[in-house]
């Protein structure tokens, strides 16, 4: 095939430069990520071979400029191979991430570019630069010194091998967790063992049998944290049970797909690459460039949580003991059913009575999207002549107020086989005035699929990450930056969970609960008593919430203490150690994620980082809190929050941007409040 017929190898003529999927071919992939690579080392070389001194024009702006067609094949791959893989991608990703970190590597530890940057930076109160053109050099400048460029040659080549290896090792986990997390979704014969759900969950779980041959059967797939949403509507005990084991059961069971091994060589390598670089421990070395600084400014913050959220859940244990049978106790199993049935004796909230006043249409229209138009002036065009990567995900023209264009919104709804776990925002193209780049960002949900012709009635889980996922969108769609370093939500990973965690708030917010909130058949709004009651009942339950997520994020933290000469052969011993030292070692609260299926440490980027959910929560609470000061969803608060954060993308230190905005630090107390861990 021809070179011109690749159509990476140009950029996209589509609107908004939205890549070509109707083109894209398998063969298509591998060829563009080579030119890419060669193309981005052949314009670093030109920058290195300049014999000018280094300025801010001949060094900072051309390395800017570089690699596009890397970009533009990479964004496109690594989506596809997250929302819908195939064993090409699984097999071109494996072979193609090693080459990736070794071609970062080529570019980082090139001493001649590092010589240039580093002169500048030495320079920098002497250069006439604008702040982001000065922030550019700071974060280029950390960035190269934390990447090794001050190592010697001999290190340099161990710190490539380090590299290369852990970004095999990382793929390998992630394709492992897709297959086992297949394998293992339970298979059951009758409906009556699925006593409980409703008619739109039995569809999805008969489909999803019905996709894989299994016609007259139900197939309930696992999600990516250890509990399921079907476990607070499920009647039988049993089948809970099945549930549960068999989500805690992956990557343990051996064979091709066990992902032990890979926890320990992983976590292993990143101490050995950290202590080359200077750092006592990988979570040394990932906070030190993020806005916690030090591990230890971590642990202090887990450590004030975690007794506390501790104790709540055993006082909650306790409620629910209540409604066993006797002899029997509180499993993990039984968690969110006993919940639920709680939940409804103390506040009179039934969850499951939502899930009709939840239609994903008008969630998405009259909610989402309707939340956004108020705050920020914001509209939404379906674009059904614009072709996604698969038939599931649909394009949406977002315009600006004054209808000038802001860019593409994806939105992929439903989970399938070839989709990884959980939920999560990519960007297809990224806004860039230096390069001249529109943006254009993808939503990836993992909700069943029912069948043909049923309403899609989201949990009211589901319907609160489908507005976490859109703030990440959000704040893909409004950064307006200069350099494609800064696009987007290339912030500090302990920051890019803040606008999101905020966009949450609004689905209960009055108005904008009041607008999509509607019986899919009667029409009817959701009561506001209903409403009323689960306001009542927020802080419910939060001793459970808190602590598993806290077991997660303080399991992961302990991974990345290992020192380099630490010896670690067990991952269940060693989990089991590590939640105990902090007293999150209840067996009726789980860890959201256990090692061998923690996605997002293993494999998704958040080493040493699952703590920047509720890091950047501290933020969230704060916010909520001066939006409720300051009259609530109003353009003008609307207007703020975009220009002073979301609008800032990465161009600006995120903390020095949230004083901005706020007109002071973050303080804590609203976080503790809303988790009910003040009292």
């Amino acid at each position: 095939m021809a070179d011109t017929a690749n159509p990476f190898f140009t950029p996209s003529t589509l609107p908004y430069q939205l890549p070509p999927f109707a083109e894209i071919r398998d063969e298509h992939y591998l060829p563009a990520f080579e030119r890419g690579m060669e193309e981005q080392l052949a314009e670093v070389d030109a920058i290195v071979r300049t014999e000018e001194p280094a300025t801010f024009e001949n060094t900072m702006l051309p390395l800017e400029r570089s690699g596009q067609l890397l970009q533009r094949v990479a964004e496109v791959f690594f989506n596809k191979s997250s929302s819908d893989s195939t064993d090409f991608t699984n097999a071109l990703e494996e072979e193609i991430a090693p080459r990736l970190a070794a071609h970062q590597d080529a570019i980082r530890l090139n001493p001649a570019l590092s010589a240039r940057i580093a002169d500048l930076h030495a320079r920098l109160d002497e250069l006439d630069l604008d702040a982001e053109s000065r922030y550019l050099v700071e974060r280029y400048h950390t960035e190269f010194t934390l990447a090794g460029a001050g190592l010697d040659d001999a290190d340099k080549e161990r710190l490539r091998e380090y590299n290369q290896r852990l970004s095999t090792l990382t793929t390998r986990f992630e394709k492992n967790l897709l297959a086992d997390t297949n394998e293992l979704a339970v298979v059951f014969d009758t409906a009556e063992e699925l006593a409980g759900l409703g008619e739109g969950e039995l569809s999805a779980a008969a489909q999803a049998a019905a996709d894989r041959g299994l016609d007259g059967k139900y197939v309930v797939t696992l999600v990516l944290p250890t509990g399921h949403p079907w476990l607070a509507d499920l009647t039988d005990r049993t089948s809970r049970e099945r549930i549960m084991t068999a989500s805690r059961a992956r990557g343990t069971h051996g064979g091709e797909h066990d992902t032990r091994d890979l926890v320990l060589e992983i976590t292993r390598l990143r101490a050995e690459r950290a202590r080359l670089l200077g750092f006592d421990t990988h979570a040394a070395y990932v906070t030190a460039d993020q806005t916690a600084r030090t591990p230890e400014a971590v642990a202090d913050m887990l450590g004030r949580l975690a007794p506390a959220a501790a104790r709540n859940a055993r006082a909650e244990q306790a409620d629910l003991q209540r409604l066993m049978p006797e002899g029997q106790t509180v499993e993990a199993w039984d968690w969110a059913h006993l919940t639920c049935a709680v939940r409804a004796e103390k506040f009179d909230v039934d969850f499951a009575a939502m899930r009709p006043y939840f239609e994903a249409e008008r969630v998405l229209h009259d909610g989402v999207f309707y939340a956004a138009t108020r705050l920020y002036g914001i509209t939404f065009t379906e674009r059904p002549d614009l072709v996604a990567y698969h038939p599931d995900a649909r394009v949406f023209e977002v315009r600006n107020e004054d209808g000038s264009e802001l860019g593409l919104y994806i939105l992929d709804l439903y989970t399938r086989d070839s989709k990884r776990g959980g939920a999560w925002m990519n960007p297809l193209i990224s806004q860039s005035d230096l390069l001249g780049y529109p943006t254009v960002v993808v939503n990836n949900l993992n909700v069943p699929k029912p069948a043909a012709g049923e309403p899609t009635l989201l949990t009211y889980d589901e319907t609160n990450t489908l507005f976490h996922e859109f703030g990440h969108a959000l704040h893909g769609l409004f950064a307006r930056v200069t350099y494609p370093k800064f696009a987007g939500t290339n912030v500090f990973r302990d920051f890019v969970e803040f606008p999101s965690q905020v966009n949450e708030m609004w689905m209960l917010w009055p108005e904008i609960l009041e607008n999509y909130a509607v019986h899919h058949v009667t029409a009817e709004r959701m009561p506001q008593e209903l409403v009323d009651k689960l306001h009542a009942a927020e802080s419910f339950n939060e001793g459970f919430a808190t602590s598993e997520y806290l077991a997660a994020a303080l399991l992961d933290q302990e991974w990345h203490r290992i020192a380099a000469d630490d010896t670690v052969d067990d991952v269940a011993a060693f989990e089991a150690a590590a939640l105990a030292r902090v007293g999150l070692d209840n067996p009726a609260v789980r860890p959201r994620y256990a090692s061998t299926y923690f996605a997002h440490t293993f494999s998704g980027g958040y080493d040493a980082g699952y703590y920047s959910y509720i890091w950047s929560e501290v933020l969230d609470a704060d916010t909520v809190e001066w939006f409720r000061e300051n009259g609530g969803l109003t353009r003008e608060n609307g207007d703020r929050f975009r220009s002073r954060l979301l609008g800032v993308g990465g161009s600006k230190d995120p903390l020095e941007a949230y004083r901005d905005f706020r007109g002071r630090d973050a303080q804590l107390e609203p976080l503790l409040k809303r988790r009910g861990l003040d009292r």
